[in-house]
């Protein structure tokens, strides 16, 4: 506890140095987020206003979380964790149900999705959890408990109901504990397991009258396997989102264009700004728009990548390595869905789709990783030792 409440009294006041700040890092999580909000407002008016407002929120908490010791934040990681599932169970009990989810949290005309901020802050536990057990880790005891801990929350996402989020977390949760140090045996013999399950359960959900998953999620699953069968019906918005991306050519219709041949115009895709925004990016920015976000996502995920491997310390770094991968997994499963190549998940585009909570939460999440890297600069111009 004395340890706590020293390093609460000395982390504001670190001189860092401008130079060691990731401004490349900063740069194009900007312009990444400059991009998101202009497509919106092409595809959705009313949504643009509500991101401007989640950027000025997400930049405001970003910049003091980037000096902010990262070390610091990570040992509160139990009582994040604690808060996570008491919000959790709110949403379960008091959560506010849209499209026949109860995923949301009303606070005045503003709706708060703890799902979302349950991927940063899940990456946090899992990230001192690793730490605080590093030489234990491939012990059978430490691994049911890391799974064990893990589940608790992934549980109250996928009851809401919201298995794609579900799924996304506990992909990225693994790859944290295998950067951590996981025997790669553990994962032959997961695999071993996962594939042959895999496709026994897909060969099971997509018979008629099968109770594994929800109908809805079995419509797109059969959708995506068969989409000229299902093309006016659960495979419509997938097909429209390729013909819309096909449209824009090389270089887009251009934003907010008046063309009677848009799809966006034509109504076509139900809520645009979110879960198919890469589609409107097609249509209105064409070639040379699309390689361009997926650029700034790939560059993104680099320098977090390259922060991690300079941190000061395990956590810091498999922080940042989760970080990269929520981010870099949502990214490819976004564009996969808008182009054909998976079934609709509904995991929104990082720091492009609108989404007030996704937003703010990323933006948590790269204060941080830039913190982890000052850090690492502080210590190096100091001369101040390690924390384990």
């Amino acid at each position: 506890m004395t340890e706590l409440l020293k390093r609460f009294k000395n982390f504001f006041f670190k001189s860092y140095a401008v130079r060691d700040y990731n401004f490349p890092l900063l740069i194009a999580v900007l312009v990444l987020t400059g991009i998101g909000i202009a497509v919106i407002g092409s595809a959705n008016p009313d949504a643009r206003t509500k991101q401007i407002l989640g950027l000025l929120i997400g930049f405001v908490v970003m910049a003091f979380l980037s000096v902010t010791d990262y070390i610091w934040i990570q040992d509160l990681y139990w009582i994040m964790y604690s808060a996570l599932i008491i919000v959790l169970l709110f949403v379960k009990l008091f959560g506010e149900k849209y499209n026949g989810a109860t995923r949301w949290i009303a606070i005045g005309s503003f709706t708060f999705q703890p799902s979302e901020l349950c991927k940063i802050v899940m990456i946090l536990w899992a990230a001192r959890f690793i730490m605080m057990h590093r030489r234990t880790i491939n012990k059978p005891t430490v691994l049911i408990q890391y799974f064990a801990f893990m589940a608790v929350p992934l549980l109250l996402i996928y009851i809401q109901p919201d298995l794609s989020t579900t799924l996304s977390i506990g992909i990225v949760l693994v790859i944290v504990l295998y950067m951590g140090g996981l025997n790669y045996r553990y994962i032959v013999v997961a695999l071993a397991i996962i594939i042959p399950v895999t496709i026994i359960f897909l060969s099971i959900v997509v018979r008629p009258g099968q109770k594994l998953i929800a109908d809805y999620q079995q419509d797109r699953i059969l959708a995506w396997l068969e989409p000229e069968k299902h093309s006016t019906s659960e495979g419509y918005q997938q097909q429209n989102s390729i013909m819309a991306i096909g449209s824009g050519q090389l270089t887009g219709k251009g934003l907010n264009n008046d063309t009677a041949d848009s799809v966006k115009n034509g109504n076509y895709i139900v809520e645009p700004e979110t879960d198919f925004i890469f589609a409107i990016v097609g249509e209105e920015l064409g070639f040379i728009g699309c390689c361009t976000v997926i650029g700034l996502v790939a560059a993104i995920v680099f320098l977090i990548i390259r922060t991690g491997t300079q941190a000061r310390d395990i956590g810091g770094a498999l922080l940042c390595y989760g970080m990269a991968a929520q981010i870099g997994f949502q990214a490819f499963m976004n564009i996969a869905v808008a182009t054909g190549i998976a079934p609709n998940t509904g995991i929104p585009l990082p720091f492009v789709s609108a989404g007030l909570t996704s937003l703010i939460s990323l933006y948590i999440g790269i204060g941080i990783v830039i913190n982890v890297g000052l850090q690492k600069n502080y210590i190096s111009r100091t001369g101040g030792g390690l924390l384990s």
